[in-house]
């Protein structure tokens, strides 16, 4: 009888998830549009778990999930750097990529009915609410996380806590940043570095429309990226930290009214495509069409990989602060690393998690591999940061010059049971039509915070 109930809840779980991955992303993943994986089961990549030559011991299989191939590729390569200089704990890697939704689901299903999960996984932070219902059925990382909260930014370790534990490690901080253009900022005389309060870019705003005909930035029509950064940056959010829906506040009431009007001024322009990732804005801001944009730091790959005409004219700055002394940054985005209850050797794992996310080495190769903020904020200062590659050739060599100014600013955000469908409401529905249909955000913003109760 308990068999048969277990059966019949794995299957509709399957049936479930299944129904709701139809609907697509969220809209909050950083991934790359060139590391998309597939969307398919039988495009997934696997590893040959070729780690384990030359260790001297007999190593200790470890199998890890993945929804983007380049995180696999980087734990192959802290693996392999691993037994080098592990190998009495010599681990045999085997990774695979599968696509977002069906690892996400595969996974939830896994753990739920308590067999065929993973050692070691990617969560995708608006997901990851789903993993913390009940009993989360993954390890503390406790043990190996508070030795380090003084080198890291501890936010981007809680928002994958619950009750005081941490059951996830984040790849970056994605700290919001400013992209200017400043070639079309020196036609316009505008000096970016002399605009540091958001009344201060409307006025420059302002003076780049007149000169060049051009807006000043781009705001998304369907996004959260034009609106969360923006208020997290005053202390709100979409939900609060008990995971009350928090969608109509007064700060975000007057933030949302200040973007329209910026849009009516024509100082902003609505994405072409609705978006900040799509085909039709990378071809508008290629064509030098806008002055600038703000997006997490993982954004910078959007640029190298999609906009190479703006090569060498990008710089990187603080956003504005809504007053002096405010905030210049919000960390936006993210993907966890969990070690699930069905490890086989977690205590090895949990050494070679902190290896790989938590270790000085590992945080360098955070960014020499994957380009992204590492969360160890010591080693932005690294002359590793400034060594010639893809992203330092593009925007110069001050991009982590501008992040450790703002490395105590950079807000934190709360990922809450209710944020999955909090997220869906305010890129389908509120941003729209603020930004659209420009309807009034006040009554917006309180019609999406009544659909949400």
């Amino acid at each position: 009888m308990k068999k048969a109930f277990l059966c019949t809840t794995v299957l509709l779980l399957i049936l479930v998830m299944g129904l709701s991955g139809c609907g697509g992303g969220n809209g909050n993943k950083e991934t790359s549009p060139s590391n998309q994986p597939a969307q398919d089961n039988s495009n997934s990549k696997k590893s040959e778990g070729s780690q384990k030559e030359n260790t001297g011991e007999e190593a200790q299989k470890v199998v890890f999930w993945t929804f983007v191939d380049a995180h696999q590729k980087f734990y192959e390569s802290m693996a392999a750097s691993w037994n080098e200089s592990h190998p009495d704990k010599a681990i045999e890697l085997e990774a695979t990529t599968i696509p977002y939704d069906d690892m996400h689901t595969k996974l939830l299903v896994a753990l739920q009915s308590g067999v065929g999960a993973p050692d070691l996984v990617d969560i995708e932070q608006s997901k990851f609410p789903n993993f913390m219902k009940g009993t989360p059925q993954l390890v503390s990382l406790n043990d190996i996380v508070e030795p380090e909260l003084g080198n890291i930014v501890k936010s981007r370790v809680e928002i994958y806590g619950k009750d005081n534990t941490y059951y996830g490690i984040d790849y970056h901080v994605g700290a919001t940043v400013m992209y200017y253009n400043k070639e079309m900022l020196d036609k316009a005389g505008v000096n970016p570095d002399d605009i540091k309060t958001w009344a201060e870019f409307e006025t420059a705003g302002k003076q780049v429309l007149e000169k060049t005909g051009k807006p000043m930035i781009t705001f998304e029509g369907n996004g959260n990226w034009s609106w969360w950064p923006a208020i997290s940056q005053q202390g709100s959010d979409q939900v609060d930290a008990d995971g009350n829906v928090t969608v109509d506040t007064p700060v975000n009431v007057k933030t949302m009214e200040f973007f329209q009007k910026m849009v009516k001024e024509g100082v902003t322009a609505v994405a072409p495509g609705a978006g900040h990732d799509t085909e039709e804005y990378f071809g508008y801001m290629d064509s030098g069409s806008a002055a600038s944009v703000f997006m997490p730091f993982w954004f910078m790959n959007r640029f190298t990989d999609h906009i190479p005409d703006l090569k060498g004219k990008i710089i990187i700055r603080p956003m504005p602060a809504w007053e002096e002394g405010g905030n210049r940054s919000a960390g936006m985005g993210g993907t966890a690393t969990s070690i699930t209850n069905q490890a086989k050797n977690p205590d090895l794992i949990k050494e070679f998690l902190a290896y790989a996310k938590l270790s000085k080495e590992g945080n360098l190769q955070v960014w020499k591999q994957l380009g992204f903020d590492p969360i160890r904020t010591d080693v932005w200062s690294d002359p590793a940061m400034k060594e010639s590659n893809k992203f330092t050739d593009y925007f110069g060599t001050d991009i982590f010059d501008t992040l450790l100014s703002v490395k105590d600013e950079i807000a934190p955000v709360h990922i809450r049971e209710k944020s999955p469908e909090v997220f869906d409401a305010v890129r389908n529905k509120a941003m729209p039509e603020i930004f659209i249909n420009m309807k009034d955000p006040a009554q917006v913003l309180k019609d999406v915070q009544s659909s949400l109760k």
